[in-house]
């Protein structure tokens, strides 16, 4: 995320920022106007229709106000009727609070045919590249549950991202077992409070040296250690420019054979004036056997250069940015039909260390297990999560001690969910997964923590 949440890891172990237990529940559900969508193969369905993403990144207030935008109705009602001015039908949300009501806002967004890709990770609560062994613990699970459980039971909850631009550079892929462990855990904690599978999958940096082996790693293992979906956000068209003066036309290629939906979390170059002609190229059958659309970045003008509103107060002004969007997304349909996609998706090959992806902690399949007092939640929920106001996760609570045992985060389904995503009495069994060999430290040097496109995810 451009103009990201300038954050500084804590130094001191914070303390009591877990919840007491309680059963997991989602806290409502939509107005039903939406149909559920789910992974088959390489692509988005609803029900029996391909589904592609086409939409914005909504975060008004930036690095500056780290708030929740969709937990006000008032400011959520003002902004959805900018969003039908443009044709989209999902936002993505960086940030929200696990402990506030969301029920009018998301019946408000499917009601206009908008459904929710959202972040789990908030300016507290987040994985810190510079550690992230000490921060993949306990009290950040517990807070990422709880805002799974915030959201689950809404049919227009799209999916969730485990992290956002964690690796920025080749010196810091040592961090991507533990974000590929978030997502596994997420998947579980899904499959064992009865929950619909909603998609999970991780954003990632455009980083040409290593986002393909990324992409290979967050496919590849046992079912369970696999990604729903990949995304990266993508800032490489800008107009003017052509399917292969972009070098998407090469992208293309290079994930022909991909197994998982694949789409843009951002993109939307501002070195020239925007006309997003790449709009045309995205929702192309020479492109949808691949992508599943994208999402620009951004909604709001908050200092970055990328906004397509300027806001004041309840004042929207819409820039020319606005108007070039919806008269693109106006003059571009989705393909009819299932716009090429591929039935089979299936695991890719880990990558093999290399200068440019220098995983060797856990090679190959091997992740870390769940942190040992994290385990609990998928027996007894998450409980209220923390908000925006708690303590912080970073270098609080239990850490990971072990590698998990491969395919130890399965979930044996005794029934099956909802389409509501609602939670069901009888859920699930679990594998908490045998423990190996301790996990070393991660001692890459990096750059200065930041939330969004920087250190912390």
């Amino acid at each position: 995320m451009k103009g990201a949440f300038a954050l500084v890891a804590a130094t001191a172990a914070l303390a009591n920022a877990v919840a007491t237990p309680a059963k997991a529940a989602a806290s409502g559900t939509s107005s039903g106007s939406l149909p559920a969508v789910s992974v088959k193969g390489n692509a988005f369905f609803a029900g029996d229709n391909r589904f592609y993403i086409r939409g914005v990144d909504y975060q008004p207030g930036g690095s500056s106000d780290a708030s929740d935008p969709i937990a006000d109705i008032s400011l959520c009602k003002r902004d959805i009727a900018e969003f039908k001015k443009l044709g989209i039908n999902t936002v993505r949300v960086y940030t929200v609070d696990n402990t506030a009501n969301h029920d009018e806002c998301m019946s408000a967004l499917a009601d206009a045919g908008i459904y929710l890709a959202l972040d789990v990770n908030s300016p507290k609560y987040s994985l810190n590249r510079n550690e992230p062994d000490v921060s993949y613990n306990d009290v950040y699970l517990q807070s990422v549950f709880a805002t799974i459980d915030a959201f689950a039971g809404y049919t227009n909850t799209l999916l969730f991202f485990s992290g956002n631009e964690v690796i920025n550079a080749d010196n810091n892929t040592n961090c991507a077992p533990y974000i590929k462990a978030t997502t596994r855990d997420m998947k579980q904690y899904i499959g064992k409070q009865g929950y619909r599978k909603i998609p999970v999958g991780y954003s990632a940096t455009d980083v040409e040296s290593n986002r393909f082996e990324m992409a290979q790693y967050m496919n590849c293992g046992t079912d369970d250690q696999r990604s729903d979906f990949y995304a990266f956000n993508d800032y490489s068209w800008c107009d003017p420019s052509s399917y292969s003066i972009s070098g998407w036309d090469q992208k293309v290629k290079q994930y022909g054979n991909y197994g998982l939906p694949l789409f843009l979390s951002e993109y939307g170059c501002i070195t020239n004036e925007r006309k997003f002609q790449e709009i045309a190229s995205l929702y192309d059958p020479k492109m949808t056997g691949v992508y599943s659309g994208g999402l620009v970045y951004e909604y709001s003008e908050d200092g970055s250069g990328y906004g397509l509103v300027k806001i004041s107060g309840n004042n929207i002004k819409e820039t020319p940015d606005f108007t070039a969007l919806s008269t693109a997304f106006k003059n571009t349909k989705a393909p009819t039909g299932d716009g090429g996609y591929k039935s089979d998706g299936g695991a890719s090959p880990c990558p093999s260390t290399s200068d440019t992806w220098e995983v060797t902690d856990f090679t190959g399949q091997d992740l870390p297990s769940m942190p040992e007092g994290a385990q609990q939640y998928m027996q007894k929920g998450a409980g209220k999560g923390p908000g925006l106001t708690g303590d912080g996760s970073q270098n609080a609570g239990g850490q990971s001690t072990g590698t998990a045992t491969a395919g130890s985060g399965s979930v044996t389904e005794s029934g099956s969910a909802s389409a509501s995503g609602t939670k069901k009495a009888a859920a699930s069994n679990v594998q908490i997964g045998a423990m190996g060999y301790a996990p070393w430290l991660c001692t890459a040097a990096v750059f200065c923590s930041t939330l969004f496109g920087a250190a912390l995810l």
